[in-house]
């Protein structure tokens, strides 16, 4: 059987599938069986500078290939999970930082902060799709600009940029620009599909309560919308030069979609909906799936795949 060891920013994995961000992993306890389970790294809540309640119930939602949700970013706040990593630096797995703002001095304050952390990476969420009022900062190449020249400079932990999907190719090279303009260690693609919304027919409404029932789409539904994503930004970012790490989200539950996404040039990915519905238990039945895919087809690791889609 092949290893699926891989890293991120040239930090290392000991397998190919770890959790994503937003799932189950906003308390210690979460954290704790995370880091209990066969995940090679720990993921942390996307967090803010002071914590949040997030958005009224019912706020998530299982559907048939997938789920929608409208969480409004609940967290413990900055200062928790900075003292959530210290305590879970004992299970020596690496440890990944979230930090979304709602400002460039947002990000610049947490930053600084997780910069001096036992955190290993620090990932930018630039794309919450279900906070009132807000837009998707990443849809906006001038603040993303602003915000990654506020905190590209700050301290020396890999710092990453977890992305909305996009629909268009040349916003992806705008990204892309911004990416290797500020020497962006790694990216997180896709977050959710916002402004999805799912109805319940028998009671003739809408199946969450906020923005009048409008969410973030996970799961199967998104998968070929990550796939194009992942492969577009591995083209765009040197793919000789594997300079940038690429890590992919969206509707991975077996050890095939896994090799999918490794094919299209993910370095590794993150695992939601599946966690959700399975518990922790996901991460090792995916990363040994992937390692029989890998064994029969006759890869002695991840690298020898990495990217190898062949066009018709």
């Amino acid at each position: 059987m092949a290893a699926a060891k891989t890293e991120i920013a040239g930090v290392s994995l000991a397998c190919y599938v770890f959790n994503a961000s937003g799932v189950n992993d906003s308390t210690f306890e979460e954290l704790e069986a995370i880091a209990n389970s066969a995940s090679p790294a720990i993921m942390m809540k996307s967090c803010t500078p002071e914590p949040r309640k997030g958005n009224d119930k019912p706020r998530y939602s299982m559907l048939p290939y997938g789920s929608i949700q409208c969480m409004g970013l609940p967290n413990l706040g900055c200062k928790e999970y900075i003292r959530f990593a210290s305590k879970l630096k004992k299970y020596k797995k690496p440890i990944i930082a979230s930090i979304a703002g709602f400002c460039p001095g947002d990000y610049k304050i947490m930053c600084e902060a997780f910069q001096k952390s036992d955190a290993d990476l620090i990932e930018v969420n630039l794309s919450c799709p279900n906070i009132e009022g807000k837009s998707q900062i990443a849809y906006d190449t001038s603040l993303a600009e602003d915000i990654l020249a506020e905190i590209w400079k700050i301290g020396k932990k890999p710092i990453g940029l977890k992305l909305p999907p996009y629909y268009d190719y040349a916003n992806q090279e705008d990204m892309a620009e911004l990416i290797k303009r500020f020497n962006v260690s790694f990216i997180t693609c896709i977050n959710s599909i916002g402004n999805a919304l799912a109805i319940n027919p028998e009671t003739e409404t809408t199946m969450l309560k906020p923005k009048k029932g409008f969410g973030g789409l996970c799961g199967d539904y998104i998968k070929p919308i990550a796939l194009g994503n992942i492969r577009n930004f591995y083209e765009l970012l040197d793919k000789e030069k594997n300079k940038v790490s690429i890590i992919g989200v969206g509707g991975i539950k077996s050890g095939s979609d896994a090799f999918e996404f490794l094919l299209a040039g993910a370095d590794a990915v993150q695992v939601g909906t599946a966690f959700e519905r399975e518990g922790p238990s996901c991460f090792k039945r995916i990363n040994k799936e992937l390692e029989c895919i890998l064994g029969k087809k006759g890869y002695k690791g991840v690298q020898e795949a990495k990217g190898g889609l062949k066009y018709l």
